[in-house]
């Protein structure tokens, strides 16, 4: 299996509680982020929001899309999220919002481990696309993120974390 730990940073001129908002509300993003293709609740009578799991089916830029659950493991609004994934990819994600005088700087650490055969087989020679892949698709939730909350998305960073 092929493991990838990326880090995202957006910096949104909007408040933190309207950026928190809009990253937990899970059945939302398809109608604001283009490469979200679906997302349906694992269970519907969960009393809070620690975890809450969530089919989510995305669509890359590459042309192929990728399912896995995500189920929120810590919920501390409105400064963190984790969440773990299971499925065609694996592991762990961790949302960090933070109030700052120009608006909300978020943080998204994504430790993922692929589970597609295709995608293990040709990881030595596909992962520059697959790290491009992923930056094309957070650099969309950036622009998405700042639109969906009428906000100015004012900064934008993506690095490959390497183990």
């Amino acid at each position: 299996m092929a493991t990838y730990k990326f880090l995202t940073v957006w910096l949104l001129d909007a408040p933190i509680e309207s950026v928190w908002d809009a990253l937990v509300d899970y059945a939302t993003l398809p109608s604001w982020w283009k490469a979200v293709k679906y997302v349906k609740p694992l269970e519907t009578d969960h009393p809070t929001q620690e975890n809450r799991g969530w089919e989510m089916a995305w669509q890359t830029p590459l042309g192929y899309s990728l399912t896995f659950q995500s189920t929120f493991t810590r919920v501390d609004p409105p400064h963190g999220l984790e969440l773990n994934a299971i499925g065609e990819l694996e592991d762990t994600g961790r949302w960090e919002l933070q109030s700052t005088d120009e608006g909300t700087l978020v943080h998204y650490y994504w430790n993922v481990t692929t589970t597609k055969a295709w995608m293990n087989a040709l990881a030595i020679f596909i992962r520059p696309l697959m790290l491009w892949n992923h930056n094309a698709i957070m650099e969309q939730g950036g622009h998405a993120i700042a639109n969906h909350l009428n906000a100015k998305l004012l900064k934008q960073e993506h690095q490959y974390l390497k183990s």
